[in-house]
């Protein structure tokens, strides 16, 4: 009878280890917070959903790591400190790897990585040597390493900051300035390529600030078990293949960085 209780009990306990095995077990819940207003990387559509090259890239890596996803939408000078607040888990809102953000939170691998250009009215300066700019207006996205570069390299020059990226064309269309400063792929896509952009054209070679640190998803420092992870389902996501087909489906270059 005792050694019948005994199999049984062993049994039940069997059982319980498998229920609770990666098949079984309860998918982790993460919050993802995104900005929604960096065209084609993060946008909302009329019909009021999240789309983008961003909300692509996080819906996969959670299917890759069969996470349960929700989104929160945040501005992104608040980003880190909603983060770090615990408003969300991670952050995928095409933010740049620095070592001034680095200081706050951890990233992944970058998950794409392009340049910035300069914009301004085709025909308006001869190149974008801040010997040219002297003495103009440059407008730039705040608190973000382009904003940092022209504080750096631009001091003969007036900055003025933008509180989003889409914002620096619209300052520049209005003639508030002479030139702006942004992503090589934002630019093309939110202004040239659209009625307000007519007449605009990108100005002198690609910029590369800070090369080979590209973009990455944060997370808070005490979190290594999840940027473990997300760097897993990243790796997977290029070697098999997924990773080309969501880029494909906005670029017609590699923003990889490899």
């Amino acid at each position: 009878m005792l050694k019948r209780q005994f199999l049984a009990a062993a049994g039940a306990a069997a059982l319980s280890a498998v229920l609770a095995g990666p098949s079984f077990a309860q998918a982790q819940k993460l919050r993802i917070g995104v900005e929604g207003n960096y065209p084609p990387f993060s946008m909302i559509a009329p019909d009021g959903k999240l789309g983008g090259f961003d909300i692509d890239i996080a819906n996969t890596i959670c299917a890759q790591m069969k996470a349960e996803c929700s989104f929160v939408q945040q501005e992104f000078d608040g980003m880190i400190p909603a983060l770090n607040a615990k408003k969300f888990d991670l952050i995928v809102a095409s933010m740049t790897i620095t070592d001034a953000r680095k200081k706050q939170v951890d990233f992944s691998d970058p998950y794409y990585d392009v340049p910035s250009r300069f914009v301004a009215k085709a025909g308006a300066f001869p190149d974008h040597s801040p010997a040219s700019l002297k003495g103009k207006t440059i407008v730039v996205l705040r608190n973000s390493p382009r904003a940092a570069y022209l504080a750096e390299n631009y001091k003969e020059s007036t900055v003025v900051l933008a509180g989003k990226e889409t914002e620096v064309y619209m300052e520049l269309a209005v003639g508030r300035a002479d030139i702006g400063f942004g992503s090589s792929v934002v630019s093309g896509e939110a202004f040239l390529k659209k009625p307000e952009g007519k007449g605009y054209a990108q100005l002198g070679p690609a910029i590369r600030i800070g090369a080979g640190s590209g973009v990455g998803i944060a997370v808070r420092k005490d979190d290594e078990a999840l940027r473990t992870k997300i760097n897993a389902a990243l790796a997977a996501l290029k070697g098999n293949g997924e990773y080309k087909k969501l880029a494909d489906k906005y670029f017609d270059f590699d923003v990889s960085g490899s």
